[in-house]
């Protein structure tokens, strides 16, 4: 009898870390602060709940038993354990648990942060280098918390060899993209037998499993420093712009088509010119979304938002030249155009519902 009811209190262990217990998944619904979880009442009620569908009689589980279903029906909240924000925009981060605490930095929309100490009202959270308390009714805990990670988070290949080619095929024969070396991070879009599948400007491309190390990756939160060193990184740069005008290299609008046809090309490079210009599209519509920075520095070199950005990628192809085709796609984006009205996401084909252009899906 006592088999059964820890089959009525088995545990589904799924990624991330996220240890949930589900009870029965029409009586008891961990993420909902109005179930009673941490009592043996508690939780007594809810066995016996999921159980009398199926048994006449149950027999009454131990004490440890109960000690255990508490403590998994409660594992959602314990320390390292995912959280993700609930909001379109950013919400705060104090250094107390009340909205009168001191401000330390943000969390934007579709990022998220670990449990560092979780109350009934705030949550103390870890997003990136930013670590302080959360409203509860602006996070996402437990099982929704994963699925939002899984819908906005990447796989990424961070190169661990000097030297890497990029294959256009999953073989030794084939022709190569490009070489990585060491440090490079590109997304990872699969695997196929001992080859990952990145993307790579665009297009697939295959690296052997054993050359780079891959891990999940979801965006963070910045500190109040983060925040005010990166505008100060881009005021910096307007004037390294203005100084380069003067000069007559570029002109006024010349940073701007150059470092977004950069992010094209890294982002695109390989695929249809419609496609490159989604790309630009997306990065402009979010410089004109409250949810992100609200210029174009901010919002590709926001923490997490690009991986070339990120990775120096975007830095290594404005040295080495942008493609015009890029350039004008960067063009076509600044000017407003977009093909796939306001997104603001963009992943590989599949990856979700949305407009498909070439190897990308845009929402």
């Amino acid at each position: 009898m006592k088999d059964y009811i820890r089959g009525v209190l088995a545990t589904v262990s799924i990624g991330l870390g996220i240890g949930l217990a589900l009870f029965n998944s029409a009586s008891l619904q961990l993420n909902t602060y109005a179930e009673d979880t941490t009592s043996a009442d508690g939780v007594l009620e809810l066995v016996y709940a999921g159980a009398a569908e199926d048994m006449e009689i149950i027999e009454e589980p131990s004490d440890e038993e109960i000690a255990d279903a508490i403590a998994l029906a409660n594992a959602w909240k314990e320390p390292g354990e995912l959280v993700m924000a609930n909001v379109q925009q950013y919400l705060n981060v104090r250094e107390e648990p009340c909205l009168d605490g001191s401000k330390v930095g943000v969390i934007y929309g579709d990022c998220g942060g670990y449990i560092v100490e979780y109350t009934d009202t705030w949550t103390k959270v870890r997003s990136g280098n930013v670590e302080g308390w959360v409203c509860n009714d602006y996070l996402i805990f437990g099982d929704e918390a994963k699925e939002e990670a899984e819908a906005v988070g990447h796989y990424r290949a961070t190169i661990n060899d000097n030297q890497v080619r990029i294959r256009k095929e999953p073989n030794l024969e084939c022709d190569t993209h490009a070489l990585a070396g060491m440090g490079d991070v590109f997304d990872v879009l699969g695997t196929e037998g001992d080859w990952l599948v990145v993307e790579y400007e665009g297009m697939d491309g295959y690296i052997n499993v054993s050359c780079a190390d891959v891990e999940f990756s979801i965006d963070y939160g910045e500190t109040l420093q983060e925040i005010e060193d990166r505008e100060a990184a881009e005021r910096a740069a307007k004037r390294e712009a203005e100084r380069i005008q003067y000069y007559g290299v570029y002109a006024a609008t010349a940073s701007d088509e150059i470092l977004l046809g950069a992010l094209i090309q890294c982002e695109a490079g390989g695929q249809p010119y419609e496609g490159q210009v989604a790309v630009g599209a997306v990065v402009m519509n979010r410089v004109r979304s409250a949810a992100y920075p609200n210029s174009l520095y901010g919002v590709i070199y926001a923490s997490g938002q690009f991986t070339p950005a990120g990775a120096g990628s975007v830095d290594r192809r404005i040295e080495a030249g942008v493609s015009a085709t890029c350039l004008q796609a960067a063009r076509e984006a600044l000017n407003g155009y977009s093909p796939v009205g306001g997104a603001t996401h963009f992943r590989g084909a599949g990856a979700h519902e949305g407009i498909v252009i070439g190897n990308h899906v845009f929402w």
